[in-house]
């Protein structure tokens, strides 16, 4: 068994930061704080001396800010890092660049809020670290400064009726949605999809997906109708359901209780998809941390749908679709850059 704690180098301008992240990191018998930076260029030297196994990264630094930081450091040694962000909608566009640069996670800046809040705090970062330190790191930017592979999509003339895709991910999630809806035609199948994100996030995430299809990306809203052509992303403070109105599909959202620790859940949609629309439709679990989606994805497939799960090499955290898959729960497990054309297929064999 490897007893060897994580070494986590901290990398940020503010000293109040610098203590709470060491204080909140040092609490886990897991980690070791093994360094503090005040900015990229001390970084640059820590990281040759000590050879941090994670970096946590703040954004908006002197000297040099995180994103130029990140971009040289995936170029020249790339590693897990989780960003420290701001998460507010101003904050979202540098912290889904870091994202796409290769970073593995980001979380919010630390607050000395009182005991209870902070020992939250804790849990969640060091879960965050942890996971980073498993994580796929070829995979986390492998897409960086390149363009997407052509992918074998079958031509479609049309698809089976009032189908649907259901997709979720987690960490790593918001580059594999990405590279699955950027192949997608624009006369795709309705897609309704659940990524892990802070509600802030989710609107430009959203913008950032459609910028890069031909179908329609939407941060989905209460009551919008579910079309073919396009793909609704579940807004980060509540959980996204389909509903039926006669004929017509429509968009949920619901902010009940988290389910599986988060809001919103894969779970939740993969089980309204499951109730309302039973075989005729797809359930693909992406990468992510923890299990969410994976019971729900074993009951699609146990009612005939077809489901799929990312496969480990090519997800950066294979926690959830790794769970699906001990499961059984998934009758495919591919590669990211094979998901798009199996789902298009799925979409539009017989009957």
């Amino acid at each position: 068994m490897n007893n060897k704690k994580i070494k986590v180098l901290i990398v940020d301008d503010s000293a109040l930061i610098r203590a709470l992240l060491t204080e909140v990191l040092k609490s886990d018998a897991e980690i070791d704080v093994c360094g503090v930076a005040c900015d990229p260029y001390e970084a640059r030297e820590l990281i040759k001396q000590l050879n941090p196994d994670v970096l946590t990264l703040d954004i908006e630094m002197p000297k040099m800010n995180g994103i130029t930081f990140l971009k040289n450091l995936m170029r020249l040694r790339p590693m897990p890092v989780v960003m420290i962000s701001t998460l507010t909608q101003e904050g979202a566009p540098a912290t889904l660049e870091a994202l796409e640069l290769g970073a593995i996670d980001f979380v919010a800046k630390p607050k000395n809020e009182g005991a209870d809040a902070l020992a939250r705090y804790a849990e969640h970062i060091c879960l965050k670290v942890k996971a980073a330190a498993r994580a796929n790191i070829r995979q986390s930017f492998a897409l960086e400064g390149k363009e997407l592979p052509a992918v074998d999509v079958p031509r479609l003339s049309g698809g089976r009726s009032n189908y649907l895709c259901a997709i979720g991910a987690s960490t790593g999630g918001t580059e594999a949605i990405k590279e699955v809806v950027s192949c997608f035609p624009e006369n795709c199948p309705p897609t309704l999809i659940t990524q892990h994100i802070p509600e802030s996030f989710s609107a430009s995430f959203a913008r950032r997906v459609d910028s890069q299809s031909a179908a329609k990306v939407y941060e989905a809203e209460q009551d919008q109708l579910v079309e073919s052509g396009c793909v609704y992303i579940a807004p980060g403070h509540s959980h996204l359901m389909l509903k039926r109105k006669g004929k017509d599909y429509y968009c949920h959202l619901d902010q009940g209780a988290p389910v599986n620790r988060h809001r919103p859940a894969v779970e939740v949609l993969f089980d309204s998809v499951l109730t309302l629309n039973g075989a005729n439709a797809i359930g693909v679990l992406l990468t992510g941390m923890g299990q969410d989606g994976a019971q729900a994805l074993l009951r699609m497939r146990k009612a005939g749908a077809m489901t799929i799960a990312q496969d480990e090499s090519s997800s950066v955290v294979w926690g959830m679709p790794g769970a699906a898959v001990a499961l059984q729960a998934a009758s495919k497990v591919l590669s990211i850059d094979r998901i798009a054309s199996a789902i298009l297929a799925d979409y539009v064999r017989a009957k």
